[in-house]
């Protein structure tokens, strides 16, 4: 057999390539996952680790961690199916295992209920590669949402309840909104948009998170008064996979390697670029200096507003929407949440609810507003526009405004609910002792063999003026795992 013959049987008539395969939608879908992953694993891990207090890196790494390992068993388990399966409810679909060989080398089908189109026909969008491809690839998101929800909670919950809490949210909140949304359920059918995730992923995480910081109480006062960065070059290193790897993260929605991925991919880098540059420009204005982190989360609010209509909207738009994601975040984290006595007393640690749920929600608003009508033709069952361009517009914007009540009140209630369920049997928040000491408390290691947060550097102390320095653990009653070794010079 020649080589010719070699590459057509490869390429065309072999078992693991059928008709129905094309290459290149796969690849770019398997792609897409990776990205996502990564904006997780290591992304999130060490932009987390980073952002804390140097006593919490290896805790907030690790909730990070665990999270991404529990959703996947979960996912393939259970919750693919019951967010993309047959509908047992308008709002759920029904569980069941995604690890027949059977089912994962069959064709994809999203949903795999059918869902009826304006003309009353019923059909369902069935991408050119197998069900494997898009188990992953949704698993990648869930994933994410759990870890973005852990930003609200950091620095006190005790992990005991968030291993408890982890799969519990992903069964009865995670799923609901992904069925609802995008797997054929009713705000599906009723013609929603949410392009990647804005609502599905980020609205929902935002509201958890900050319902699971009031449930589970603040962080010690002197955390909460004193909590800076322990490494902020690492924590661009995060922040900078978290960006790129958002090219698949809406790239990948479109289930094709197509026009509209490409105009995805390019809206999510203006709309993130810009957010920040407003983001930036607002702090040295009103603070007379740019700050580091202030960029991350106006990275961020221009990621998360843009994903609701990244392959929606035109280009322009996407400036428009980050001028605002970049400003309207801005006002509600230094200037609303100051003035709300309430937004006070629960201690959202990293802001999620800003820099998600706010901005989440603004982009699935926007979205109602400028989704343009040709480029929602490419990808959408349902003809449909935003309300700048007139027809049906205005009953689209509406249709965004409810669906968002919907994700908002049910995140509200589902998390309360387990919460309060896991508080009979586990604390939520870890006892002072161990929130005074940290990491090695918790997990009998410490991120760094450095002296304590935030002390200032003294050369009497730190500095290398002896050529003889002795070393000595230091004192601790833990004593499983790790030590940490202090440097007596």
């Amino acid at each position: 057999m020649d080589a010719g013959q070699i590459a057509y049987t490869t390429q065309e008539i072999a078992p693991a390539v059928p008709l129905w395969l094309n290459k290149g939608d796969n690849a770019w879908q398997m792609t897409a996952s990776t990205l996502v992953g990564i904006q997780s694993m290591p992304g999130l891990v060490i932009l987390y680790a980073s952002i804390v207090k140097k006593k919490w890196a290896v805790n907030s790494a690790f909730m990070a961690l665990y999270a991404f390992a529990a959703v996947l068993i979960c996912w393939v388990l259970l919750c693919y199916r019951m967010a993309f399966g047959d509908e047992l409810l308008p709002f759920w679909g029904k569980g069941a295992p995604a690890l027949g060989q059977k089912y994962l080398v069959g064709r994809a089908k999203v949903p795999e209920s059918r869902h009826r189109v304006t003309n009353g026909d019923y059909v369902t969008t069935e991408p050119l590669y197998p069900m494997a491809s898009l188990v992953y690839f949704q698993f990648t998101f869930a994933a994410i949402t759990l870890i973005l929800l852990a930003g609200s909670v950091l620095g006190r919950m005790n992990i005991k309840a968030w291993m408890a809490f982890v799969p519990l949210w992903l069964i009865f909140s995670y799923t609901v909104g992904a069925f609802s949304l995008w797997g054929g359920g009713f705000l599906y059918h009723w013609g929603v948009i949410d392009y990647s995730g804005g609502y599905v992923i980020h609205l929902s995480s935002g509201i958890a998170g900050l319902t699971a910081a009031y449930w589970v109480g603040p962080r010690l006062k002197s955390d909460r008064e004193r909590f800076p960065p322990n490494n902020v070059l690492l924590m661009l290193a995060g922040a900078g996979l978290l960006w790129m790897g958002w090219s698949g993260f809406n790239g990948g929605a479109p289930y094709a390697a197509n026009i509209d991925s490409s105009i995805a991919v390019l809206n999510t880098n203006v709309c993130a670029a810009t957010s920040l540059l407003v983001w930036t420009s607002l702090d040295v204005v009103f603070f007379g200096k740019p700050s580091v982190i202030g960029a991350v989360q106006g990275m961020m609010t221009g990621l998360v507003c843009i994903t609701p209509g990244a392959g929606l909207v035109q280009s322009w738009a996407a400036i428009v929407m980050g001028m605002l994601s970049g400003s309207i975040p801005w006002v509600s984290m230094m200037i609303l949440h100051k003035k709300c006595s309430w937004l006070q007393k629960v201690d959202d640690t990293l802001g999620v609810f800003h820099t998600h749920a706010v901005a989440g929600l603004l982009g699935g608003l926007l979205t109602g507003l400028l989704a343009e009508p040709d480029l929602c033709e490419l990808i959408l069952p349902i003809h449909t526009r935003g309300a700048f361009y007139g027809g049906n517009g205005r009953v689209q914007f509406l249709k965004q405004i409810v669906a968002a009540l919907f994700v908002i009140a049910w995140n509200v209630a589902s998390t309360t609910i387990i919460l309060l369920v896991i508080r009979l049997f586990i604390p939520l928040r870890m006892p002072d002792n161990q929130l005074e000491i940290g990491d090695d408390a918790v997990h009998g290691e410490e991120a760094y063999a450095l002296w304590g947060d935030g002390e200032k550097y003294d050369p009497t102390k730190h500095g290398w003026h002896t050529s003889s320095y002795s070393e000595v653990t230091a004192p601790s009653p833990y004593v499983n795992g790790a030590r940490g070794v202090t440097i007596s010079l």
